[in-house]
This record gives structure tokens, sequence and C-alpha cells, in this order.
């Protein structure tokens, strides 16, 4: 199939249809306009903004902090599974750890933001809650582990790593279906990937 059968083939997916419903849904513009505001106090100046960007390694530094979160919360939750009461003080560590790491993440989020299109950012602005979602209910997670409720805990993880699954597919809609991200102009020739 080439590209162009490709773009004008019914959907592939099941979930194209609702994705594209989220793109259009223009009930999510307060909150696109809300996250403009905060997107601007976090890349107010240039430099932060290329900071945050990835400017100097050539592409979006977003992806590659996601994966401590995402990482140490899957890890927990193994521990959770197999780890036995041997586990749950490494459960906690990689819980909190990941809560920590959420907020670096967030901060690169916001800086890709704020060159997205309406589009783009309604879809971002219910991806941010999502991952918002999970580290809220990874960090209640945190507190639970602490004070003994490892039952209660776990629950929470398990909570908090559907939430950002949804967040990881909408991140992943952003940067491969929509091709939103930071990246050197050096790579931009043409080709779409193509030698």
């Amino acid at each position: 199939m080439t590209a162009s059968q490709h773009t004008h083939a019914s959907p592939e997916s099941f979930l194209t249809p609702p994705m594209r419903a989220l793109e259009n849904a223009g009930a999510l513009d307060s909150l696109v306009s809300a996250a403009d505001t905060l997107s601007s106090v976090v890349t107010g100046s240039a430099s932060i903004r290329d900071l945050l960007r990835g400017k100097r390694l050539g592409h979006a530094v977003h992806p590659l902090l996601v994966q401590v979160p995402m990482g140490t919360w899957l890890s927990a939750l193994v521990l959770d599974a197999v780890g036995g009461r041997d586990g749950r003080g490494a459960a906690r560590l990689l819980t909190g750890v990941g809560v920590l790491s959420a907020g670096p993440s967030a901060l690169t989020g916001w800086a890709e933001y704020s060159g997205l299109q309406l589009r783009d950012k309604r879809v971002t602005v219910v991806h941010a809650g999502a991952n918002g979602a999970a580290t809220a209910l990874h960090a209640a997670s945190w507190l639970a582990r602490r004070s003994g409720r490892h039952g209660l805990g776990r629950a929470l993880s398990l909570g908090g790593m559907t939430a950002a699954g949804l967040g990881g597919y909408l991140g992943g809609h952003l940067s491969v279906s929509r091709q939103v991200g930071s990246r050197d102009a050096a790579f931009e020739d043409g080709t779409n990937g193509r030698p």
C-alpha cells in the first residue's frame, strides 16, 4: 500500500475515529487556553525553551524522560506481582522515583506544547491530564505503601498505570501520527524517513 492509499483508505484501527473526534473537540478549547498560559510560563525564555526541547541534542527530550516514570512504575507493578513481601520496599522506592521523575518529564512536555497547532493541543491537554492523574495515583500509592497499606498501594499503582497507558497512547499519537516534537532542521530533508 502506498502512502497516498494509506491516507485515503478506511481507518485501520477502531481508535482512529475517536482520535479524530478528540482532535476536533472544541469543548476542550477552554482547557487549551489555560494550558497556553501554563506553557508560556514554563517556556518564558528562549534559552529555557531550547533546553527543555532538547535543541542541543537535536530532538525532543520529552520522549527520553518519560521512560523513567513509566519504567519505574511498571517495575513496581512487576514486583507487586512476583516480589512478595520481600519486594514491597523496592516497589515503594520505584513508585516514589517515578513520581519524582514525572515533574521534569512534564516540564519538557509543556515546552513541546508551546509550538503545537490547535488540534494537537486538544490531544495534548488530555494527554497531560491522563499523565497528571497517573502521577497523582502513584503518589497516593507511595503514601499507602509507606503507611503499610500495600494492597491499596498496589491497587492505586494499577490505576496509575492505566492512566499512564492512556497518556502514553495519546503521546504516541502525537509523536507518530501527528509528527509533533522538536527536531533539528538538518533532518528535515523531505524524504519522510526514506533513503
